[in-house]
C-alpha cells in the first residue's frame, strides 16, 4: 500500500455530469480565451448563456477577439464556483470552436436570454440591458465544445481527509 498521498493525479476527481449542470445554470461568468495573431493566449472574462451544449456570449465587433476567432476558431472556457451558492470547489475547461453571428434572429434570441440571467426578475432592467448592447456592432459567439475537463474540489477535500485517517502522510 502507498506510503504517501499526494496530488499528482487528480483525474479521479472529475465533476459529476449533475455537479456540471447545477454550475452552468448558477454561474453567469467564464473565461474566454482565444489565441491573438503572434499566438499568444488571451482571456478575459465575458458573460454566458449555456443553450443546446453550446456556449453563447456577447461582443462588440471592435473586440479583437472577434477578428481573432475568424481567423483561429479554436478556443477554450473556462468556468469555476467562485462566487455562486455552490459548497467547496467546481471548475470546468472546454476546449472548442468558435462561430461569429451578427444576423438579426439570432441576435433577437440570445441578448433577452443574456438579459434574463445577468438581471434576474428586473424586466425593466433586463430590457435596458438589451437596448444597450443591441447596436449595429453587436456580435454572438457561439462556442461548441470539443473536450471537457472537470474538476470536483469536494472529492479532493474528502480524499484527503480519508488518507489522512488512514495515516498515509502528504510528502
Amino acid at each position: 500500500m502507498d506510503e504517501t498521498f499526494t496530488y499528482d493525479d487528480v483525474s479521479s476527481y472529475t465533476l459529476d455530469q449533475a455537479d456540471e449542470q447545477q454550475l452552468l445554470e448558477l454561474q453567469t461568468e467564464c473565461n474566454f480565451m482565444w489565441s491573438n495573431k503572434e499566438g499568444w493566449p488571451v482571456g478575459v472574462i465575458m458573460s454566458f448563456v449555456f443553450h443546446d451544449g453550446c456556449f453563447w456570449l456577447s461582443v462588440s465587433s471592435l473586440r479583437v477577439r472577434v477578428k481573432a476567432v475568424q481567423r483561429d476558431p479554436r478556443v477554450a472556457i473556462s468556468i469555476t464556483s467562485k462566487g455562486t451558492a455552490i459548497k467547496g470547489s467546481w471548475a470546468l475547461t472546454y476546449k472548442g470552436t468558435c462561430e461569429v453571428f451578427d444576423d438579426r434572429e439570432t441576435i433577437d434570441w440570445f441578448l433577452p436570454e443574456l438579459a434574463k440571467r445577468l438581471r434576474v426578475g428586473d424586466e425593466q432592467a433586463q430590457r435596458e440591458f438589451v437596448r444597450l448592447n443591441d447596436t449595429p456592432n453587436r456580435r454572438v459567439l457561439k462556442v461548441t465544445p470539443t473536450q471537457r475537463i472537470g474538476f470536483d474540489g469536494n472529492k479532493m477535500a474528502a480524499a484527503t481527509a480519508a488518507a489522512k485517517s488512514e495515516g498515509f502522510p502528504a510528502r
